[in-house]
């Protein structure tokens, strides 16, 4: 009689690697930099909320570029809070605040979802410098409505940029993360409108 082979012992604590891009869809390459890693350690239970390792190392990567690009849209528009000056002082003031308010409250949700997909959020300027796809804020504070184009292309790039995961999110079965991301494009192009208007005659 055969003998059956047995099944190699599984680690329980396996080493991470750099995961390549999930099943469910592949993640935009910028710059070549994971920046995601898988957190954990010995005592606490591997993650079983139903979606693959792999698929959730590929959804964090995801949300990690969208965090880059939502924080430094953030930091550009509280600067333009700050240095906007002209006739259109007042109603620009106010306007940058609601939505830099808007974008800070997002960065939380977001950082909260890549913690429970199981890997650590990025949080410095080094690591969003490597992924961000929104421009950092230009040296010299430009004039009241080039602020205001500067943000319109700004919040489109974001919409963009989070539409590119919903579907990695979708295939995966991870339906918190595509509602989010839904719904980050809805405010982000929603605001882009708004930004806009400003600019027709």
């Amino acid at each position: 009689m055969a003998k059956i082979p047995k099944s190699p012992k599984k680690d329980k604590n396996p080493v991470v690697a750099a995961a390549p891009a999930a099943s469910a869809g592949a993640v935009p390459d910028k710059g070549g930099d994971r920046v995601a890693p898988e957190s954990g350690g010995r005592n606490a239970p591997i993650i079983n909320i139903g979606i693959d390792r792999q698929d959730r190392a590929a959804i964090a990567e995801g949300l990690s570029r969208v965090l880059a690009d939502t924080y430094t849209l953030y930091l550009t528009t509280h600067n333009f809070h700050w240095n906007v000056t002209g006739p259109h002082f007042n109603s620009l003031h106010a306007m940058f605040m609601a939505q830099y308010t808007e974008l800070w409250n997002a960065t939380d949700v977001i950082a909260e979802r890549i913690r429970a997909l199981g890997h650590y959020a990025p949080g410095s300027y080094a690591e969003f410098s490597k992924i961000a796809t929104v421009p950092d804020v230009p040296l010299q504070p430009p004039r009241a409505m080039e602020m205001v184009r500067i943000l319109v292309k700004g919040h489109e790039t974001v919409s963009r940029i989070a539409r590119e995961f919903i579907p990695v999110a979708e295939e995966a079965g991870d339906d918190p993360t595509a509602d989010m991301l839904t719904a980050r494009c809805t405010v982000h192009d929603q605001t882009a409108w708004m930004l806009r208007s400003l600019l027709e005659e």
